[in-house]
């Protein structure tokens, strides 16, 4: 007999208060994206979930201790940093951490895949180029 007005208690307080989180989480997070393109970041970067997030190129610099510069002059310093800092973490040495292997990892693989779309890019812009100058 009691269980009937505690459930009708319970469903007043639970319906207005999903009501509300269901205004406030999507305002939420289209202000959370509104903050970051102010700060400049890509909304694409911004709308990845967090535990699948990628790192941006300016980290995966800063984590293989890079500069754009460098890259541009020497491709192959990527690879050269990474085998050094991935190295210099492994879990078997003294004081390595799994952690930063995969954060250096994951730098590796951006800059890579950094690369290997400028690489696409330029030979694309040399071949729209050729074309262009037959016409």
């Amino acid at each position: 007999m009691a269980i009937g007005p505690f459930a009708r208690i319970l469903a007043q307080i639970v319906v207005p208060v999903i009501a509300v989180l269901a205004r406030a989480i999507p305002a939420a997070y289209s202000q959370a994206l509104n903050n970051a393109k102010k700060a400049g970041v890509d909304a694409s970067e911004a709308a990845v979930p967090v535990f699948g997030k990628r790192i941006s190129k300016s980290e995966a610099l800063t984590i293989l201790n890079l500069t754009e510069k460098e890259i541009t002059t020497d491709p192959k310093i990527i690879k050269k940093q990474f085998d050094r800092y991935f190295a210099a973490n492994a879990s078997s040495n003294k004081g390595g951490s799994f952690y930063l292997q995969s954060k250096i990892y994951r730098a590796n693989e951006l800059l890579q895949e950094f690369q290997t779309e400028k690489h696409k890019e330029d030979i694309a812009g040399k071949k729209n180029g050729a074309n262009g100058d037959k016409g």
